[in-house]
């Protein structure tokens, strides 16, 4: 399994996709430069005036409502709405969806008038966007794992009509039948801004260059968590501020045996009975 998947990132590297983000202020720098050195060509295009030609001709369009504005949610529409007419992947990153009635309503806005590839959040994130109340504080919320997420993960996937990809001590990606659960990463990924729409990012491109939502999701997931765990022993350690370029860096580094075996491991799932997973 993990070399397939790991395959997939010579084939991102061939293609070199163009990822349209509509991402928040907070991270456009950070999302950008992590395309770049993974591989990818990042664009980051706002104006209502321009999404939808953008959206058209990009490889994925990645919507982070982030730093929520009622013209970034309508840009968010006109994008995705776009990029479904000729069929380019949509992936949405609630951030902060249960922080604030309006970032929920605003995700499933934009889950009613779009259809999404993949959906991705925490725990909190996701649980929120399925009526569900979890913990959480700002945009950030504990990591959570174990069957719960799982369970968790294929629900939304269920009622949501979409893949869903919950990140925590470990990730798991399904579309409510399949899917796969992803260990590594580090605790340092936490303690940088942008480090989760990164990844968001990264799974769009990927979902560029594989039409499997779900291989595509696993694919980043286990390779940005080898890339942060070769960026810890390559900053020594120091903290967030040495860990963020290093990220940047091994990033850049990564080649299709990168993820090691046993990162990857696929859920087996029986039908749906009360809405959790057996």
């Amino acid at each position: 399994m993990e070399k397939e998947l790991g395959g997939l990132l010579d084939k991102l590297h061939s293609e070199r996709p163009l990822v349209h983000n509509i991402t928040n202020t907070v991270v456009t720098n950070f999302t950008a430069n992590g395309l770049l050195a993974l591989g990818a060509s990042p664009v980051m295009a706002y104006a209502r005036e321009e999404v939808a030609d953008m959206a058209k001709i990009a490889g994925a369009v990645v919507l982070n409502i982030g730093t929520l504005t009622e013209e970034l949610v309508e840009a968010c529409i006109i994008a995705g709405q776009a990029a479904n007419e000729v069929g380019v992947p949509v992936l949405l990153d609630p951030v902060g969806a249960g922080a604030t009635p309006y970032r929920t309503d605003s995700s499933l806005r934009i889950l009613r008038e779009v259809k999404v590839s993949i959906v991705r959040g925490n725990a909190a994130e996701i649980a929120h966007l399925t009526g569900e109340i979890r913990e959480i504080k700002g945009v950030d919320a504990g990591a959570g794992g174990g069957e719960a997420q799982v369970d968790l993960a294929v629900r939304a996937a269920i009622k949501l009509g979409t893949a869903v990809a919950v990140t925590g001590r470990e990730d798991v990606i399904t579309d409510g039948a399949s899917g796969y659960v992803v260990s590594g990463g580090d605790e340092l990924l936490a303690r940088v801004t942008g480090a989760g729409c990164l990844l968001t990012s990264v799974m769009g491109a990927f979902a560029a260059v594989e039409r499997d939502m779900l291989k595509a999701g696993a694919a980043a997931m286990a390779l940005y968590g080898a890339a942060a765990e070769s960026a810890v022993s390559a900053s020594g350690g120091r903290g967030p501020g040495s860990f963020q370029v290093s990220l940047l860096d091994e990033l850049a580094g990564l080649r299709s045996d990168s993820m090691s075996e046993g990162r990857v491991r696929a859920l087996s799932l029986s039908p749906v009975i009360g809405g959790g997973a057996r």
